[in-house]
């Protein structure tokens, strides 16, 4: 096993490898290198842009919580939970193109989360850009101190970068 390979949690790896085809790379030990290098730069950027945001990393997000936030997937992939408001939330899921047999970024104004959102588990959407995601690596949460038009603007912003962050990052390891 690699370096870069290594460094991430076994279920990780596993994800990782699990992946790599539908990235529309080959099956070996070069490949997996390449993807989990994009996906350590991932993690880079999503802590450094949640920190910069001043959100707060949490094991969860209670469905019911007022608070939105942004996840990153087992897969390298971002997930935005706006708050809540009347019910609903604003979501976007951005796999930035790197997987063939998912969306690459869908989003919508409507969402109802079907359970909490926990790390290691899949979100699943009662009503959303998708039903299901990969498991939830991190969860970052804006802070209780923040409005509504705050949370969802902090979120927006932190979404917006890392997504144009991510797709240069895919595009460099599967150029098109």
């Amino acid at each position: 096993m690699g370096n870069n390979l290594s460094q991430l949690p076994p279920e990780v790896q596993t994800h990782i490898k699990n992946i790599t085809s539908s990235a529309g790379l080959p099956d070996s030990e070069e490949s997996f290198e390449a993807i989990a290098a994009g996906w350590l730069e991932k993690l880079k950027i999503f802590e450094e842009r949640t920190i910069a945001e001043n959100m707060i990393e949490s094991d969860m997000l209670d469905k019911a919580s007022e608070r939105g936030g942004v996840a990153l997937t087992y897969s390298g992939s971002l997930v935005l939970i706006g708050p809540l408001i009347e019910g609903k939330r604003k979501t976007g899921y951005y796999s930035i193109g790197i997987r063939k047999n998912v969306p690459e970024m869908v989003s919508d104004s409507d969402s109802i989360l079907l359970k909490d959102i926990v790390l290691n588990e899949s979100i699943q959407f009662k009503t959303g850009p998708v039903m299901k995601t990969s498991p939830i690596f991190k969860i970052a949460i804006c802070n209780d101190t923040v409005t509504m038009i705050e949370q969802d603007q902090k979120i927006k912003n932190v979404t917006v970068i890392m997504t144009k962050e991510f797709v240069d990052i895919n595009k460099a390891l599967v150029p098109r």
